[in-house]
């Protein structure tokens, strides 16, 4: 048996539901795709299919074979058109994981345009807030918020953000304005779950010197935005990055701390498996996104977020 043609009858049946469509579009009999299939079955001990004579469905591990089949058939399409011309042809499916905040406010309006550009390459998003493998869970790419860069993975700097401490008006007139750090022992605090060391809010003078603060926050969350709705409310004061918070930082709704104090940067990394055998669809998007952010990110332009005391 070929298994790589049977992989392609198979998908070409799931993705046509039915095999004398998958026949046509293979332009081969329903006779040989039924034979493929069958041989397939026998080859694998399972049953891939659920027919009769009006629908066609998968069973549980037909699902699982038809993700990696339509994988490798995207893989070895991309492998040919690699070989048979001298530019790399971005096509296939491209996994993506990225933060769920960051995607929808700075990566959904990019992903029109990369389509555009890149129409034989089929978009997967997944927005994710924890800290995804992308090697175990099948990823192409991750979009990454990170102070430390990637340790296991290859990565690209698309852009960097900044950490600003900040709080509603509401909030510091109710309870005043902190002056130091120390004085942030006395507020009201949200802290962010995946940050490591959540209880920890670090700053750093203007001469360099480190001031850590460890109280224990009011309320934790896993995502940004809850921790923004809550500091709009009133409810305490949250350090975010200006990816997440810049709007609200221009338009007065929230206001920063603390000015003569800084809190480290982050980064925006494009992070993939290996600089290896980078693929066309891989290579074609890290560019893509590098270029949309060259330069100054948009959530810091004009400096629009930059601490001040007010």
């Amino acid at each position: 048996m070929d298994r790589l043609r049977a992989f392609e009858v198979f998908v070409a049946v799931v993705g046509q539901q039915g095999f004398a469509r998958a026949a046509d579009t293979l332009n081969t009999s329903p006779a040989n795709v039924t034979r493929y299939i069958a041989e397939l079955e026998s080859h694998l001990g399972t049953r891939l299919l659920n027919r009769d004579s009006r629908k066609l469905s998968l069973t549980e591990s037909g699902e699982a074979l038809y993700e990696r089949a339509k994988a490798v058939l995207d893989d070895v399409a991309e492998a040919e058109a690699i070989t048979a011309s001298s530019t790399l042809q971005a096509r296939g499916r491209l996994r993506i994981n990225a933060p769920l905040s960051f995607g929808i406010r700075h990566l959904a309006q990019l992903w029109p345009k990369f389509a555009k550009a890149y129409p034989e390459v089929e978009l997967e998003i997944a927005l994710i807030d924890r800290l995804v493998d992308i090697v175990e869970e099948g990823y192409d790419l991750a979009i990454r918020i990170s102070r430390s860069g990637s340790q296991t993975h290859a990565a690209r700097k698309l852009a960097t953000s900044r950490n600003i401490a900040c709080a509603s008006p509401a909030y510091l007139r109710k309870h005043g304005r902190p002056r130091q750090p120390s004085d942030l022992s006395e507020h009201r605090r949200i802290g962010y779950t995946y940050n490591t060391g959540a209880d920890d809010w670090i700053f750093t003078d203007t001469a360099g010197a480190t001031h850590s603060v460890r109280v224990p926050c009011i309320m934790h969350t896993n995502n940004g935005d809850t921790a923004r709705a809550a500091a709009l409310a009133g409810m305490g004061v949250i350090w975010q990055p200006t990816f997440l918070i810049g709007d609200d930082l221009r338009a007065g709704r929230l206001l920063p701390l603390l000015p003569g104090y800084r809190m480290p940067d982050i980064d925006v990394l494009a992070v993939y498996p290996s600089r290896r055998h980078l693929s066309a669809k891989v290579r074609v998007m890290v560019d893509f996104l590098a270029a949309e952010f060259k330069g100054v990110a948009p959530w810091d332009r004009d400096d629009a977020a930059a601490p001040a005391a007010r």
